[in-house]
């Protein structure tokens, strides 16, 4: 699949298809395609199908197969930007809900975290997604990605909701905050998650949840004036 990551921070992501060639993306991320591509609309086992309602996707996806030479356009649902991961056999894990959009060669599961705790506390979520096999994975960033490698042994503490994606090769734990007035005041929650190497992590810098929780106060509620009226 050969793509264009166009839009800067509203970005989306145009692939040009050779006939034959597909596509699998998220129900509703395509934007607009050429008429020569045909979308069919696919649940698969139903495994498959419960482990994307649990790791946050929808239940059916969307399956687009180029009939001849165009291409399709697949948007972002979120400011931010798309990153695209090139698998060779490897395999990547993701934070619930970032998919956008892969080759068919690409499988997509789920992970399950190994300690309970770190999905209860951690706020990544016990289930993530797992993409592996050969070809091009777009995954949706919110805010600007960061990109870290990590050595064998080296770590990186990240708050809830900064996690995009890690390769399979590092480990997830949970951490407890230390410090009580840490805990009162500091406003982290009582958890965040430590990732060891070696392998690479992406964090990104402004996550939707956090965006949604700082508009709260601004968002206008509406208010119900009510009137009365007296007779003589």
């Amino acid at each position: 699949m050969k793509y264009e990551i166009i839009g800067g921070n509203m970005p989306a992501a145009i692939c040009d298809l050779k006939a034959g060639e597909g596509v699998f993306c998220e129900a509703g991320a395509m934007a607009w395609m050429d008429p020569q591509i045909e979308m069919r609309t696919e649940g698969g086992t139903f495994e498959k199908m419960l482990g994307r309602i649990f790791s946050g996707d929808k239940l059916m996806r969307n399956h687009y197969v180029a009939q001849e030479d165009g291409s399709i356009t697949f948007s972002s649902n979120y400011p931010g930007q798309i990153l695209a991961f090139e698998l060779n056999g490897e395999s990547i894990i993701a934070q619930k809900g970032s998919f956008l959009a892969s080759d068919e060669s690409v499988d997509m599961d789920v992970f399950f975290q190994k300690k309970i705790a770190h999905g209860l506390f951690s706020g990544e979520g016990f289930i993530l997604q797992k993409f592996s096999g050969n070809g091009t994975v777009l995954i949706e960033v919110d805010g600007t990605p960061v990109t870290y490698d990590l050595a064998a042994g080296e770590t990186k503490i990240i708050s809830s909701g900064y996690l995009v994606m890690m390769d399979e090769t590092c480990e997830l734990d949970v951490q407890m905050i230390e410090g009580v007035s840490n805990i009162l005041f500091g406003e982290q929650g009582l958890f965040v998650t430590k990732v060891t190497g070696p392998g690479r992590v992406v964090v990104q810098t402004m996550p939707i949840s956090k965006m949604v929780r700082e508009m709260i106060p601004y968002i206008p509620t509406k208010t119900v004036t009510t009137t009365t009226s007296s007779s003589e």
